[in-house]
């Protein structure tokens, strides 16, 4: 299962990571989207067999986006303000399409979320979208950076792993992130 691979062989490593991405002048917010880049594209795996080092993997993945990003702001467009307005303009809006994608995704994860107890949710969101160390959220919450650290890796295995589940054909699901069954 790639939940589990990614738990397993990728998440003990993400602090060292983000380390390592921190030596090399990345903001925070850039880094952030790095490392979470890196989950993402580990979740589009279909097979991790061919992987003999999940940690030198990661490095080199975190490399080539940094490397990738880098290149992107080094490039100066010479184009009229007139175009630039507009295609600022027409690029802060989504599609349709993406909007419904999105919120879609959104309801996934929120479904995801909601199978997570109390704290793992609580735990899983103070580090994912607060950005919370480890260290701080054990403090707030009173319990151990050992116990911190195992919820987020469980709680993160369960919601890739939601995730990269396809849902059934005849399932969709609600904005408020419940699952319905179409029937005939």
């Amino acid at each position: 299962m790639l939940a589990e691979w990614v738990g397993r062989e990728i998440l003990p490593h993400e602090r060292d990571l983000r380390v390592w991405l921190r030596r090399r002048l990345v903001v925070s917010e850039d880094l952030e989207d790095i490392v979470q880049e890196c989950y993402c594209r580990l979740a589009q795996l279909s097979d991790v067999s061919h992987i003999t080092s999940p940690r030198a993997y990661v490095f080199v993945m975190a490399r080539n986006l940094l490397n990738t990003q880098r290149k992107r702001t080094r490039v100066v467009r010479i184009e009229s303000m007139s175009d630039a307005l507009a295609e600022t303009l027409e690029s802060d809006l989504p599609s349709p399409e993406r909007a419904v994608a999105a919120r879609h995704e959104l309801a996934r994860v929120r479904a995801a979320l909601a199978k997570l107890s109390e704290r793992a949710q609580r735990i899983f969101v103070m580090r994912r979208v607060d950005g919370l160390s480890q260290k701080h959220i054990a403090h707030t919450l009173g319990i151990s950076e050992t116990i911190v650290e195992n919820e987020a890796s469980r709680s993160l295995r369960a919601i890739l792993k939601t995730l990269t589940d396809p849902p059934a054909e005849n399932d969709f699901l609600l904005p408020n992130g419940e699952t319905r069954v179409r029937s005939r």
